[in-house]
């Protein structure tokens, strides 16, 4: 025991008697002695009760206190020096500052090699008839820090290793026990608890410690009974020692003896930090100084129906460091084709600004039996890095060092499996409770409709889309649908999905594009959002139906409208004829064709270009960067003229009589149209020409 500790123990009896109230008692549970608050003891008992429990080693202020970790391990006889093998030698200059990007690493792999040694106990103990293992030993890993002396201390109750283990695993780099253990049970037996709880694959994590100690001291001593313990030790050099020891307790104990530069090793709160970094869900306490430091339960490994409501939510609130609660959880597991455990949260708050950049990496931890390998995966997509959770595989293929992936394609089986069960989960909630799903949509469906813009698989795209709510020409304002929902409610002979685009409902009904495709009777979905209608020109197909913009709708069905069918309200043949050139002359390059039509009642005219959608995004992403002739130029809008609008004949009665009048209402005519089909990245631009028309109309007053 550390001499911290000592006088901590010494202070605390003597406070409680000198004050003459509640005192402490001491007794012993599993072995181990404790100290608690509790009888009236004298004075002279507690001191005596003290230099008892100093001279054991074992002692704490509260019931919580529990270590092994004693300092009575002798080393007995001649020491046998042995050589690493050039090539060794070589390897483990390489592992020691080459293979892990971080120092810290080795505590994860020193905590995951005590793990591998309680398994092994475990299996032995569960053939204790043969091997003669003790039933009543505890598994446990203990961890103990002394920053004066730069000493960091493991020790595990695991299965112990004989002086030819010790040369075998720790004197050759890369030969792993624990893999080699896993062949053995799996060759005699056809399952094993141990199998799927194992860590060790490569035999290299030990030797993790030579990052930061300049020497490192093992003591093992198998559970077997009559075995003999023994004392390995290396600076990692090129050879190392190995002797008998006496004092050493069953298990395996390792003293790093840090670099001065690693001092922070020894330091108590940073090794929980790492712990709860790393391998705060291994199955085995941990306790570092006498105290637990590993208390969360991995939930994802619990039975999905054994995990209640308020696991989830501790659960959430743990790994998220939040204090929202989960909106939806999706918690299951599976054997085939691939090993996984995952659990999956929404949160329930609105994403924030970091959720929202995209160099955000996704929120979902890997681990591998149990233990981190990266905080933050690419196991799911982008689009999907709202999700917060864990994913769990011991099929995951690592490389060395357990912190990158490797093989790729099964990586993205992975990734792609997840994301259909996320996909599917969704689906399944839009169905459950469509309330609460609208508000998930309202947060989040930014992210699905990333998706559909990222991705090139049609199926995926259409399965997202299956999760994309809108508004509807035939249903009350706020109602949203999906398009499964729409394409349900088509009528016999439909082909398309129509869709428009439009800042408000209010402007997609007063649309003249809505407007002319109202004789048709159909149901078109109203896209409020300007990437709504990116998303929808990039999905191009649902359930087998185009997607379609009702402005393309309306272009595809030619008209044969001419100026000799407008009936009485237009403007005659000689006068639209002479209007339409006129116009051509006056508007110059912003025109490249005047038609007239039949659809518009209540708006004096249109544009139609082709491919309206994509011609709305060109505008607002690259065409603001070009001169006004080049836009036109490239978009080549049609105007679409209705002769029936009083607007139209009003213009064309005052060309004579009023020049200057008619041509400022002929560009505000074509101005408005631009803004009302969306291809005018800027409306401040048509204010100038706007405010020169009413000052000229309003000197007549």
């Amino acid at each position: 025991m550390a001499a911290s500790m000592r006088f901590a123990v010494c202070r605390s009896l003597n406070y409680f008697s000198r004050k003459s109230v509640n005192s402490v008692s001491v007794f012993r549970r599993s072995g181990h002695l404790y100290v608690q608050k509790g009888p009236w003891l004298n004075y002279q008992r507690s001191i005596q009760t003290c230099s008892c429990l100093l001279s054991q080693q074992e002692a704490a202020v509260d019931s919580d206190y529990h270590t092994i970790i004693k300092d009575t391990e002798k080393p007995q006889g001649n020491a046998e020096k042995l050589e690493f093998q050039a090539e060794t030698r070589m390897l483990l200059d390489i592992v020691a500052k080459s293979l892990y990007s971080d120092k810290e690493v080795f505590v994860r792999e020193l905590i995951s090699n005590a793990s591998d040694a309680l398994e092994k106990l475990r299996h032995a103990q569960l053939s204790s008839a043969e091997t003669g293992v003790s039933l009543d030993t505890p598994h446990e890993i203990h961890i103990a820090t002394d920053k004066q002396s730069r000493i960091f201390t493991i020790q595990d109750t695991g299965i112990g290793m004989t002086k030819e283990e010790m040369i075998s695993c720790l004197g050759t780099i890369a030969r792993s026990g624990s893999k080699a253990f896993l062949e053995e049970v799996k060759k005699n037996e056809s399952t094993s608890c141990a199998v799927n709880k194992i860590i060790g694959q490569f035999g290299v994590g030990f030797y993790s410690t030579f990052m930061v100690a300049d020497r490192v001291e093992v003591y093992s001593k198998p559970h077997t009974p009559g075995s003999k313990a023994h004392k390995w030790v290396s600076d990692g050099s090129g050879s190392y020692e190995i002797m008998e020891a006496e004092g050493v307790q069953p298990g395996t104990k390792i003293v790093a003896h840090l670099k001065s530069d690693c001092r922070e090793f020894a330091d108590e709160s940073t090794i929980k930090d790492i712990i709860q970094k790393y391998s705060n869900f291994v199955g085995s306490p941990i306790y570092v100084n006498g105290k637990r430091a590993n208390s969360v339960q991995a939930v994802w490994l619990m039975d999905p129906k054994e995990a209640t409501p308020e696991i989830h939510n501790e659960f959430f609130r743990y790994i998220a460091n939040s204090y929202d609660l989960p909106r939806y959880t999706l918690h299951y597991k599976t054997d085939s084709p691939i090993n996984l455990r995952c659990l999956l949260y929404v949160p329930e708050g609105k994403p924030g600004l970091f959720e929202m950049s995209r160099e955000l990496e996704v929120g979902v931890a890997l681990y591998s039996q149990r233990v981190l390998i990266r905080s933050k995966a690419d196991i799911l997509p982008k689009w999907l890095r709202f999700v917060r959770g864990v994913v769990d595989s011991e099929d995951i293929p690592l490389n060395l060092s357990r912190e990158l992936l490797q093989d790729s394609a099964l990586i993205r089986k992975i990734s792609t499996m997840i994301t259909n069960k996320m996909l599917r989960f969704l689906l399944e909630q839009l169905k459950k409770d469509e309330k609460n799903y609208e508000k998930f949509h309202e947060d989040y469906g930014i992210f699905l409709k990333e998706g559909i813009l990222s991705i090139g698989d049609q199926v995926q795209k259409e399965d997202i889309a299956k999760l994309l709510l809108f508004e509807s020409s035939v249903q009350p304002e706020g109602k949203k649908i999906s398009l499964s929902d729409y394409v349900s409610r088509m009528k016999e002979g439909q082909k398309d999905i129509y869709f428009l685009a439009a800042p408000s409902r209010h402007l997609a009904e007063m649309s003249p594009y809505f407007e002319a495709v109202k004789q048709k009777d159909v149901e078109v979905l109203f896209c409020y959002e300007p990437y709504d209608e990116l998303v929808l020109f990039q999905l191009r197909q649902f359930d087998f139906k185009n997607i379609t913009s009702v402005e393309k709708e309306m272009r595809r069905e030619k008209e044969d409208a001419s100026v000799d069918d407008l009936g009485e309200n237009a403007l005659p043949k000689d006068a639209a004829e002479n209007l339409m050139k006129w116009l051509s002359t006056t508007l110059g390059p912003k025109v490249h064709k005047i038609i007239v039509t039949k659809r518009l009642s209540n708006h004096p005219c249109l544009i139609s270009v082709e491919e309206m959608s994509a011609a709305r995004h060109y505008v607002r992403t690259t065409l603001h960067t070009m001169s006004e002739e080049q836009r036109y130029k490239i978009l080549e809008p049609t105007l679409e003229l209705n002769l029936s609008h009083p607007i139209i004949k009003k213009m064309n009665a005052i060309r004579s009589d009023n020049p200057k009048l008619a041509e400022l209402l002929a560009h505000q005519v074509f101005d408005a149209a631009m803004v009302s089909a969306g291809l005018v990245d800027d409306p401040r631009k048509v204010t100038t020409n706007l405010n020169d028309l009413l000052v000229l109309l309003l000197e007549k007053h």
